[in-house]
């Protein structure tokens, strides 16, 4: 399967999303973050540096309550311009 390659708005949503973890994330490491959302460190490293822009819902949900996040805050932080 061919995957539609994203918008740079799409891109930016990725990269929102990856400075919105890294900073709730703190001084707390990136393996022990992952560990308790049930990802791999490598997961959470392409996240947050915005090399996988759009992860899956349910990855997100589990960072959201490991960092204490609402699905909301991180919408609304994180929603392309204009919508």
């Amino acid at each position: 399967m061919v995957r539609t390659p994203l918008t740079p708005e799409e891109r930016e949503r990725g990269e929102r999303l990856g400075r919105l973890l890294r900073e709730a994330r703190g001084g707390r490491s990136m393996a022990e973050i992952a560990a308790h959302a049930g990802l791999s460190a490598e997961t959470l490293r392409k996240i947050e540096t915005g090399r996988a822009p759009t992860p899956a819902f349910f990855t997100v949900a589990a960072l959201a309550r490991v960092l204490g996040l609402s699905m909301d805050e991180i919408a609304g932080r994180c929603a392309l311009a204009g919508v």
